[in-house]
């Protein structure tokens, strides 16, 4: 959506996002490197998968996907709405921030994470409302048709499925010190909108969205890619959500050992006995 299709060639948009990305990587590579160099500790995975999330929306951004129009699209749609937001949060780049600004920017940066407006857009269930509904108003209605009409609806539709899915992926994974919210609440936002997104997916089997009219194979093979690109990036999050469980159910036992441990040792003045 971002391409200027009929010249072939990436239009003013498409440059403005990838320069953007390329921008952002930079800074992430100077804050990582700044923290290095006064002895801080940030693995280097971290900017493998930054770099990649970054290397995948320039690539949405500059260069066409293979196959049809409608294919094509959705190639993009998962590249920008679901992979790369999933590979910049591994990168937890609000960590690296918080780490690496100096202590003004640190508490606004604070500030702007503990107000009561990013508190809500971080609930797991408002942040899948907006990435799956955001989706089913795109496809379900003349969003889309218009969207190819008016560049500018274009731009705020393409600038929609890359925020919310960093949001969406971002509450999922609870990486960065974003508002926490519990495993059961997050895994159930996880699946309400996976669910939504392969029921979207299937519509789009039978029914283009509304105004358009692309090929039955082009229909199908969109709809497919849709439905098994969308569960590949699920299951990847719920990966890193059984991780954590698993992380934090060790941690819960090892203290559970420690205290059984403590509450079984005989105190300090109790008569030594043979």
């Amino acid at each position: 959506m971002v391409h200027q299709h009929g010249a072939g060639q990436p239009g003013a948009l498409a440059l403005i996002v990838a320069g953007v990305a390329l921008c952002a990587e930079v800074a992430y590579g100077w804050a990582a490197a700044r923290l290095r160099r006064r002895g801080d500790r940030w693995p280097p995975l971290r900017d493998l998968w930054c770099a990649a999330g970054s290397a995948v929306v320039v690539a949405g951004a500059l260069f066409p996907f293979p196959g049809g129009p409608f294919t094509a699209h959705m190639a993009q749609h998962l590249a920008t709405g679901m992979v790369a937001p999933l590979l910049l949060v591994l990168g937890r780049p609000l960590t690296l921030a918080l780490r690496s600004l100096p202590p003004g920017g640190r508490r606004r940066l604070l500030a702007v994470l503990r107000s009561r407006p990013l508190s809500g857009l971080t609930n797991p269930l408002v942040a899948a409302a907006l990435d799956a509904g955001g989706l089913w108003l795109l496809y379900r209605t003349p969003l889309f048709a218009l969207a190819h009409e008016r560049p500018w609806l274009g731009c705020l539709v393409h600038a929609h499925v890359l925020v919310a899915g960093v949001l969406f992926s971002a509450v999922v994974c609870s990486l960065d010190p974003l508002p926490r919210h519990g495993m059961a609440v997050r895994s159930a936002g996880l699946v309400g909108a996976g669910a939504a997104h392969s029921v979207l997916s299937r519509t789009l089997y039978a029914a283009a969205p509304p105004g358009t009219g692309f090929a039955a194979g082009d229909l199908s093979a969109a709809a497919e890619l849709m439905y098994y690109g969308g569960d590949l990036v699920e299951i990847a999050l719920a990966v890193v959500v059984g991780l954590q469980w698993y992380a934090a159910s060790g941690r819960r036992l090892a203290r559970e050992n420690r205290r059984g441990a403590t509450d079984r040792r005989p105190p300090a003045s109790a008569p030594y006995r043979q």
